[in-house]
């Protein structure tokens, strides 16, 4: 939280408002590095001492995946996209968090060590900023190395 905030989110946001939401996840896999921007509109609710920003990831010529960024007032934050396996990502930046990803091979067990996370939120209108950095881990060899940056505007 920024100093001066409220802590107390509006009414409006209990029961939803329309948000632009800008989702930039970046990752070197292989030594490869991958881009992805999506700019859609999506959804913001306070719920549960919680905030949900929702919205879908379009590809060109493929289903829209519905994706849920949940911000915890503990300050972690759980990530879901339900594609066609239903991916569930923990972040806390104070421990490994485990995930069981759907593969058509099966379930893997995937670490996340989470090295970089950080909210913040501005008032009039309400918005917030999510950035996070981490690394998945798969039989103690690592996967990859990734980046989200989330903004969100209402």
């Amino acid at each position: 939280m920024m100093k001066g905030e409220s802590t107390v989110p509006s009414k409006e946001l209990a029961n939803g408002l329309p948000a632009e939401v800008i989702m930039e996840s970046s990752y070197v896999q292989n030594g490869e590095t991958h881009h992805h921007v999506f700019e859609e509109k999506g959804r913001v609710v306070y719920m549960n001492n919680s905030y949900y920003i929702r919205y879908e990831e379009k590809f060109t010529g493929e289903a829209a995946v519905p994706v849920t960024v949940k911000i915890n007032p503990n300050g972690t934050v759980n990530l879901i996209r339900r594609g066609e396996f239903l991916t569930r990502l923990t972040f806390n930046s104070d421990e490994v968090t485990e995930t069981q990803y759907k593969t058509a091979a099966g379930i893997m067990p995937i670490k996340i060590d989470t090295q970089n996370l950080k909210i913040s939120y501005y008032d009039r209108p309400f918005a917030g900023r999510m950035s996070v950095d981490y690394a998945l881990y798969f039989n103690g060899e690592k996967l990859g190395s990734y980046q989200i940056r989330l903004r969100f505007t209402t």
